[in-house]
């Protein structure tokens, strides 16, 4: 999956394959934030329900080199890479990282939602382009087949995800969108 960046020249392309009984979603975005150059490589392995069980992140953030590792045990205890634990995390299944639409597929596949369904999801949420980590509640409803409104920050952010077959997001408005061609038009 190749999608384009809206708000700024960009793009990020992701694949999802099975990995023994679970499942691992990689990618690569690169984009701009202010001027500044962010390229991010992205590992996230989930088991065969898609709840996350681990996550690397590494490249440049607005031209700041980072590297974060992140894994949930199967206590639902999310650990850094020196196995320190992120208590604040607790009760957080899917990870969401703020810089890549990829990750919306995490719960859409998870929670497998029935057309005018609706359910709560605690992620534990990357935040760009400070690269923090912390809780965001989100909510996603389930409008149509290929249509899903995403919710968060108390619904004061709102968007209607359109999504393909697999679940990843081919329109994302005003951020991202799938690039059918396969190379970005910026």
């Amino acid at each position: 999956m190749i999608w384009n960046r809206l708000d700024t020249p960009g793009h990020d392309m992701a694949t999802v394959a099975r990995r023994g009984e679970g499942w691992r979603l990689a990618g690569h975005a690169i984009f701009t934030h202010e001027g500044r150059s962010s390229k991010l490589d992205y590992d996230i392995y989930c088991d065969e329900r898609w709840r996350t069980h681990f996550v690397s992140v590494s490249g440049l953030a607005s031209d700041v080199l980072v590297s974060h590792e992140l894994t949930r045990g199967l206590d639902g205890v999310w650990r850094d890479a020196d196995d320190a634990p992120f208590a604040s995390l607790t009760g957080c299944i899917d990870i969401d990282l703020g810089f890549t639409p990829a990750t919306n597929l995490l719960p859409i596949r998870r929670l497998a939602l029935e057309i005018g369904a609706s359910a709560p999801v605690r992620a534990a949420w990357m935040r760009f382009p400070e690269m923090t980590i912390e809780v965001l509640e989100q909510t996603y409803t389930r409008l149509a087949d290929f249509t899903y409104q995403y919710e968060s920050d108390s619904g004061k952010f709102r968007r209607e995800l359109t999504v393909n077959r697999e679940g990843f997001v081919v329109d994302y408005p005003g951020l991202w969108i799938e690039d059918l061609e396969g190379v970005t038009k910026r």
